[in-house]
């Protein structure tokens, strides 16, 4: 997935909760940049037969870093966190579990 804003990307390996590779899973990330944030980027793209999947054209400076890039395949979600602005090209891991319930209610 290009997102044509800049010269960093991340790779993302997604596994699922028995720490296999999540094939399809889905990846989203909002992003905020130039002067003020004043610019937006929502970028979404799936996972590939190894649970992997490449974001390229990221801005280096972004506004309020990190980025969070937030993945689920059915009821499994998980996050991972990158900044541009300290390492422009980077890989991250992605384990999925089920969300934890509000235990309040």
């Amino acid at each position: 997935m290009d997102g044509g804003a800049g010269p960093c990307s991340l790779e993302l390996t997604v596994n699922d909760a028995d720490a296999k590779p999540a094939y399809a899973a889905t990846i989203n990330v909002h992003i905020t940049y130039g002067f003020a944030g004043v610019r937006r980027l929502d970028l979404e793209a799936g996972t590939n037969s190894d649970g992997k999947v490449r974001f390229t054209g990221l801005p280096r400076r972004v506004h309020k870093p990190p980025l969070e890039f937030h993945a689920s395949k059915d009821a499994l979600q998980g996050m991972a966190t990158f900044d541009p602005s300290s390492e422009c090209e980077s890989k991250r891991t992605i384990s999925l579990s089920k969300p934890k319930s509000d235990q309040n209610q």
